[in-house]
């Protein structure tokens, strides 16, 4: 009986085992049940997370487009009916930030990746005089110029041109409506008389088609027109060098008879133009610097000594120093002309 009752209590020891090694399977599947639908829960609340932040990109990006179309609506509409302001010279601030200078911020950013340096030495407002080297085959460098300093400066670049410019009409027409005008010392000082900031490239044409070999070699600084036109307005003198713009039209050759017969300063050969038709006017992507150096003050000089060429060869000279000797250090700061 004994015996039995032994067997008895092993048969029952062995369907309690069993039934506690199936409670646990049980809770282990439970657990695993609840971690599923945990899971569940947690991919639901991604796919919300997600399609919400999807909805409020949606509606931004919505407001944003509604935004611009209300602007544009806008600016027609003061087009249409004259309620704009444009100054005496024609520049007209409206048509210039929102139509012209987008393009070729899309170039200064984008394709010529321009950097600048010494921008804290442009003064933030008065008038000031930008002396830059110019170069490039196509003047391209005074576009990035105006870019530079509109949008990191906070100043309107009032640029002195070329009579040629001019003498186009559309490109002429363009140019009054971007703030610039004939190089016209009158003009120039009217404009840094009220506080403007004017640009001049004194090297004028035979800056701008120099042949490659030449590149970063300044040519000679005119007559030292812009000096006169400093000490008259009593303006301090900035110096600027653009590094890059030797690289976008590399000019091996110049056709003279054919820029004779189309009344140009010089008819370029580079390696894509005209070999390649209009496909050759894109610049090759080099990459640009724009450094700006101290000002030069001109307390030490009366508005007549703007009169005595001695003085104003001096200064010439001493400005076109200055340029040539950061053209050289900007240069080196750049590194490869296209990387």
């Amino acid at each position: 009986m004994n015996a039995h009752h032994e067997a008895d209590e092993g048969a029952r020891i062995i369907p309690l085992a069993a039934a506690r090694e199936r409670d646990g399977g049980g809770d282990e599947r439970r657990d695993a049940g609840s971690d599923a639908r945990r899971g569940g829960d947690a991919a639901s609340g991604d796919r919300d997370a997600a399609s919400g932040g999807l909805r409020s990109l949606e509606r931004s990006l919505g407001r944003s487009l509604e935004r611009r179309i209300a602007a544009g609506l806008e600016f027609l509409s003061r087009r249409l009916t004259g309620d704009y302001e444009v100054d005496e010279f024609g520049f007209d601030p409206e048509l210039n930030g929102t139509v012209l200078l987008p393009p070729a911020r899309a170039l200064y950013e984008h394709w010529f990746r321009v950097e600048l340096a010494g921008v804290e030495n442009v003064p933030r407002d008065g008038g000031a005089l930008v002396v830059a080297n110019h170069s490039g085959t196509l003047p391209l460098d005074g576009l990035m110029l105006t870019v530079a300093l509109h949008d990191h400066a906070g100043r309107d670049l009032r640029l002195l041109g070329a009579d040629l410019i001019y003498q186009v009409p559309l490109l002429g027409h363009l140019a009054r409506k971007a703030g610039h005008t004939l190089a016209c010392q009158a003009d120039a000082v009217r404009l840094l008389g009220k506080g403007e900031i004017v640009g001049v490239f004194p090297e004028g044409y035979k800056g701008v088609g120099k042949p490659f070999a030449d590149r970063y070699k300044l040519r000679r600084f005119g007559r030292g027109g812009f000096v006169g036109t400093a000490l008259r307005a009593g303006v301090p003198i900035v110096p600027c060098a653009i590094v890059g713009a030797e690289e976008i039209y590399p000019k091996i050759a110049d056709l003279r008879p054919l820029a004779r017969l189309l009344g140009l300063p010089y008819f370029p050969v580079t390696p894509t133009f005209p070999l390649l038709g209009p496909a050759g006017l894109v610049p090759l992507p080099s990459k640009w610097m724009i450094a700006f150096g101290e000002p030069m003050y001109l307390d030490d000089y009366d508005a007549e000594d703007a009169d005595d060429p001695m003085t104003v060869f001096e200064i010439t000279d001493h400005v076109r120093e200055n340029v040539q000797q950061m053209l050289h250090e900007t240069r080196l700061r750049r590194g490869p002309a296209f990387f």
